[in-house]
C-alpha cells in the first residue's frame, strides 16, 4: 500500500493504503456502488469524530481511546471521548431511572469512621469479656502488654511459580512512570525498560511532546529521572525515549507475541491516573484486532491490538503486557469505553495492546534511523468501507500490487489465511508481516463469478 495520508500528500506518519478523506465510490457501473447507506451499520471502530454515522442519544456504542494523555480541554459533547488522566467521570444509566424518594446515603470517608469506631467498639467490649472470664478460671492472668510483646509469627509463603505474585516482583522495577510537561499541558504514561544504558519503550501519545517539553521518569524505587525524546510513530502509536546518564538497569524480556492464545493469562503494570507500579492481570480476550484511535493534530493511529480484560486505565499507555514468565508480549495502548450521551469512564474490561514482535521491529528502527516505515502492498483504499472486505480506489504504479496485478474495483477478502472485513483490517494486517514477505490475497473483480488468489510481494 502507499504511503498517501489523508490529504494526499506523502508524510512520514502515514496510514500505508489507506486514503482516510471521503473519497467517492468507483463508479456507478460498479456492481459495489450499488451499496446503499441507509443499510450501512455503524463502524465502532472509528475514533472520535471518524464515525460515518451519527447515532442517536439513545444508543450505546464503543470509543478506542488513548490511555496516556492528561490534556486539558474545553467541555466537549456527548459524542466526544474525554482523555483527561485524573479523572473518571461517572457511567450514566442507559435509561432515564424511575423517580425514587431520597436515600440517606454515607460517602466513603463517613463509611471508613463508622467502620473504625466499630472495630474499637467491638475491641473494647471484647477485652471486658476476655478480661472477666480470665479472672474467674484458674489460669493466670495475661496483661495487655505481654500480649502486644508475642513474636510475630511470619506465615508469608515464596511465590508460586507462575503466579501473578512471582510475575511483579519480577516485572515491576522494570517498568517506570513517565511525565511529559510543556508551556500548555501535562501527559502521564508508562514506558518499559529495554536496555541498560536507559532506552524505554512507549505510546507516541504519551511522549508526543517531549521534543519541545521536559520529560520525567520515575523508576519503581521512586527515584526520578531527566528523560530525552529519541523518536515515534504516529501511524503505530510507538515512540522510544532515553534516561539520561542511566547504566545497570533491569530491562525487561520480550515474548513472541506470534505465540499468544485467546484465553492464557496475562499481567497488565503501569501507572494509571498516576498510581505507579500498579499491577492487574486477566486474560487474552482476542487477538489480530484493528482499533483505530485519534491523534492529537487530526493524526490517527491504526495497531493490530491484542485485546484483554485485564484492568488498565488512563495512565497505563505504554506500559507492559506480560505473559506468566513475565516478558512482554504487547504494549498497552487504547480502551473501549461507551459514548452517546455518556462520559467516559476507566476500564471497562476492554483493553487493546499493540503486539510485541511488531513493536520491538518498530522501536529497533526508531533507534537506528529516528523513523519507522511500513512494509507496502501499493494501493489505496476505500475507509468508509462500502463493501465487505477492502475496496481498491487506487494502485500504485510499479507497486507491489501493480506487479501482482491489482486493479481499481478489486475487493480484497482475505490476506493469507485471514479474513479481511475492511480497509484497517487490510492495513493492519499488512503492517504484521515483514520487508519483502510475501502474502497470498484472496481477491474478487468486477464481473467475476467467484474471488482468485494473487500472491504480492510486500516492498522492502
Amino acid at each position: 500500500m502507499n504511503s498517501m495520508n489523508k490529504h494526499g500528500s506523502s508524510g512520514r506518519h502515514s496510514e500505508p493504503g489507506a486514503n482516510e478523506s471521503s473519497s467517492p465510490h468507483h463508479s456507478a457501473s460498479s456492481p459495489y456502488s450499488s451499496w446503499n447507506k441507509s443499510h450501512q451499520q455503524p463502524n465502532n471502530f472509528w475514533g472520535p469524530g471518524d464515525a460515518s454515522e451519527p447515532h442517536s442519544a439513545n444508543e450505546e456504542t464503543l470509543q478506542f481511546d488513548r490511555l496516556g494523555a492528561n490534556v486539558q480541554r474545553s467541555p466537549q459533547s456527548a459524542q466526544t471521548v474525554q482523555t483527561q488522566d485524573q479523572h473518571i467521570a461517572p457511567v450514566h444509566a442507559h435509561q432515564a431511572d424511575p423517580v425514587q424518594k431520597p436515600k440517606r446515603t454515607i460517602g466513603l470517608v463517613p463509611a471508613l469512621a463508622l467502620m473504625l469506631v466499630g472495630s474499637i467498639s467491638t475491641g473494647v467490649i471484647t477485652g471486658v469479656v476476655t478480661s472477666s472470664n480470665s479472672m474467674s478460671s484458674n489460669q493466670p492472668a495475661t496483661s495487655v502488654s505481654e500480649n502486644l510483646s508475642q513474636p510475630v509469627s511470619n506465615n508469608a509463603q515464596p511465590a508460586a511459580e507462575g503466579s501473578v505474585e512471582q510475575v511483579a516482583d519480577k516485572v515491576v522495577p522494570t517498568v517506570v512512570s513517565i511525565r511529559v510537561a510543556d508551556q500548555r499541558q501535562v501527559a502521564d504514561g508508562s514506558g518499559s525498560i529495554i536496555s541498560s544504558d536507559g532506552y524505554v519503550l512507549t505510546n507516541h501519545h504519551v511522549v508526543a511532546n517531549g521534543q519541545n517539553g521536559q520529560i520525567q521518569v520515575t523508576m519503581s524505587d521512586g527515584t526520578r529521572h531527566a528523560a530525552d525524546f529519541v523518536a515515534s510513530d504516529a501511524a503505530t502509536d510507538i515512540a522510544v525515549i532515553k534516561i539520561r546518564d542511566a547504566h545497570d538497569l533491569p530491562t525487561i524480556g520480550f515474548g513472541d507475541s506470534d505465540d499468544i492464545r485467546v484465553g492464557q493469562e496475562i499481567v497488565a503494570i503501569g501507572s494509571p491516573l498516576g498510581l505507579s507500579s500498579t499491577v492487574t492481570s486477566g486474560i487474552v480476550s482476542a487477538v489480530d484486532r484493528p482499533v483505530r484511535a485519534s491523534q492529537q493534530g487530526g493524526e490517527s493511529s491504526l495497531i493490530d491490538g491484542i485485546q484483554t480484560d485485564a484492568a488498565i486505565n488512563p495512565g497505563n499507555s505504554g506500559g507492559p503486557l506480560v505473559d506468566m514468565n513475565g516478558n512482554l508480549i504487547g504494549m498497552n495502548s487504547m480502551i473501549a469505553s461507551l459514548s452517546a450521551g455518556k462520559d467516559q469512564a476507566g476500564s471497562i474490561g476492554l483493553g487493546f495492546a499493540i503486539p510485541s514482535n511488531f513493536v520491538m521491529r518498530v522501536a529497533r528502527q526508531l533507534i537506528e534511523t529516528g523513523e519507522a516505515r511500513h512494509p507496502l502492498l501499493g494501493v489505496q483504499v476505500d475507509a468508509r468501507n462500502p463493501v465487505n472486505g477492502a475496496l481498491v480506489l487506487g494502485v500504485e504504479p510499479g507497486s507491489p500490487a501493480d506487479q501482482a496485478g491489482l486493479e481499481v474495483g478489486d475487493v480484497v477478502t482475505r490476506l493469507n489465511d485471514r479474513q479481511v472485513d475492511d480497509s484497517d483490517t487490510l492495513i493492519a494486517a499488512t503492517r504484521s508481516h515483514e520487508f519483502g514477505e510475501a502474502v497470498t490475497l484472496e481477491v474478487i473483480s468486477e464481473g467475476a463469478d467467484k474471488p482468485k488468489e494473487v500472491e504480492v510481494t510486500l516492498s522492502n
